[in-house]
């Protein structure tokens, strides 16, 4: 099983076009430390031919673009796509969907949470039914993944619930909880035939005790990345919200994930979906020697794993 890294960045990507923070600002000057990324997603193949992404972010264009293995391979109209499985409903994991406009067949995977939310946008009807069957991820049940037309692309799955939050478009401001409810977010167990296996969980608010037991002994956990600490965007004056009101587990401290990994005995541990604010996604900063000698990879656009 081969595994592409798209996109390694948080909503609005490395650096963000709006931002003025000194990693971004850093960035733009071209500085080596600081390698621009686009927005989270993966790509994954069981037999190097046929392709599933994992998310669909507003960068995929350029994703696909930038990845040869997801080229046509032959003929006016082809691609080696063949699903797309989402583990939220974000913009940043739904909004690349649309680049997949032009007639070709898919199969679309999600939770019926994540399903109801583009069945009520009539935007994403530009993906014709017949064409894209929208297939549910039934929480804890391994689910073969096919293509458009039903055949099988070698991978299961298993999407199962972790704490999260509904998206933020859909926020009832009226309720505490915002509205979410178990599925909002999903983690996802990722296997092939051969018995390789890895955890895509690109969100996350927190490493639960039910979590923790799925994860223990993995041989590969991609995981929210998002801010090092929870306070991360108030303190740079970027945003009146923390890391728990956005949905996102901190990297850093007592109940952080590099604590919360610490004795589960995962043999490869990445960071993914890094928030541009997040001072681990520069090569040369404290943070992110301190995230290395805790086992950690800080993912990169392009970067490849093979199980």
């Amino acid at each position: 099983m081969k595994l592409i890294v798209l996109g390694a960045a948080a909503g609005g990507g490395f650096p963000q076009w709006n931002c003025a923070c000194e990693n971004c600002a850093r960035a733009r000057r071209g500085e080596p430390a600081t390698r621009p990324r686009t927005q989270a997603g993966i790509a994954v193949s069981a037999n190097g031919v046929d392709w599933v992404l994992f998310n669909a972010s507003p960068d995929l264009r350029a994703q696909i673009a930038a990845t040869p293995a997801l080229h046509p391979r032959a003929g006016r109209r082809d691609s080696p796509i063949g699903a797309v499985a989402l583990t939220g409903g974000d913009v940043d994991f739904i909004a690349g969907l649309l680049d997949l406009r032009e007639g070709q067949s898919f199969g679309l995977y999600a939770g019926r949470r994540i399903l109801d939310l583009l069945g009520a946008n009539q935007i994403f009807r530009v993906l014709d039914a017949d064409l894209v069957p929208r297939r549910t991820l039934d929480l804890d049940t391994q689910t073969s993944l096919k293509d458009g037309s039903g055949s099988d692309l070698g991978l299961t799955v298993e999407a199962f619930a972790v704490p999260g939050k509904v998206a933020l478009y859909a926020e009832d401001q009226a309720r505490a909880d915002f509205g979410s409810a178990e599925g909002d977010t999903i983690g996802l167990k990722i296997s092939a035939a051969d018995g390789a296996s890895f955890f895509y969980i690109p969100a996350c608010a927190g490493v639960s005790d039910d979590l923790a037991w799925r994860l223990r002994g993995a041989p590969l956990v991609l995981f929210d990345g998002t801010l090092w600490r929870d306070d991360e965007m108030i303190a740079l004056g970027l945003s009146a919200k923390t890391g728990a009101r956005m949905g996102h587990v901190s990297v850093s401290g007592e109940r952080g994930s590099i604590a919360a990994f610490a004795d589960l005995g995962v043999a490869r541990k990445v960071f993914v979906h890094v928030n541009n604010s997040n001072p681990m996604i520069l090569d040369d900063s404290p943070e992110r020697a301190v995230a290395e000698r805790a086992g950690w990879i800080v993912a990169q656009d392009g970067m490849e794993f093979t199980l």
